[in-house]
């Protein structure tokens, strides 16, 4: 009796033990679920982030290309300004006929003025939008109607 008695002491004890494992168990693995659930959206939105950074850097590589081509093109009419400046003698033009020198300076300037508020995103007027080469449209800044032309904002019948 006192033996059967052990066992069965033995058997709840151990009975004990497995109950509690099992408990243990089922909560480590409700814990582990969680665990799992909340990986699995922070791997989804890691996902989403690098797909963005990526898009993001195309976008910014793809605005650094236009911008270099721009500045390059910039760089090449500067260079054109000042081969032009160099053929013209202005302090003998300015002291042989000093009227015709005034008047070309101020028409240049009036030309030059017109390019930056075209550049600072100015409205065509008339002149500009019915030109049919660059120099009628603007002397000091002719690349800006293949410009203007490729973006459609010339009048078609007299621009072609």
């Amino acid at each position: 009796m006192r033996l059967s008695g052990l066992f069965f002491i033995i058997m709840c004890v151990m009975g004990g033990v497995g109950y509690w494992y099992y408990t243990d168990t089922q909560s480590r693995l409700a814990i582990l679920q969680e665990n799992n659930a909340k990986l699995e959206v922070a791997v989804a939105t890691n996902e989403q982030a690098l797909a963005s950074l990526q898009t993001d850097y195309a976008s910014a590589q793809k605005e650094l290309a236009e911008i270099n081509t721009a500045y390059q093109n910039i760089r090449r009419q500067n260079q054109q300004l000042a081969e032009k400046l160099k053929e013209v003698d202005l302090q003998s033009a300015a002291i042989s006929n000093s009227r015709a020198a005034e008047r070309i300076v101020n028409r240049g300037t009036v030309n030059a003025n017109r390019c930056f508020e075209l550049l600072s995103g100015a409205e065509l007027n008339e002149k500009e939008r019915t030109a049919k080469n660059g120099i009628a449209f603007n002397k000091e800044c002719p690349w800006l109607y293949d410009d203007y032309k490729s973006r459609g904002l010339l009048s078609q019948t007299q621009a072609d």
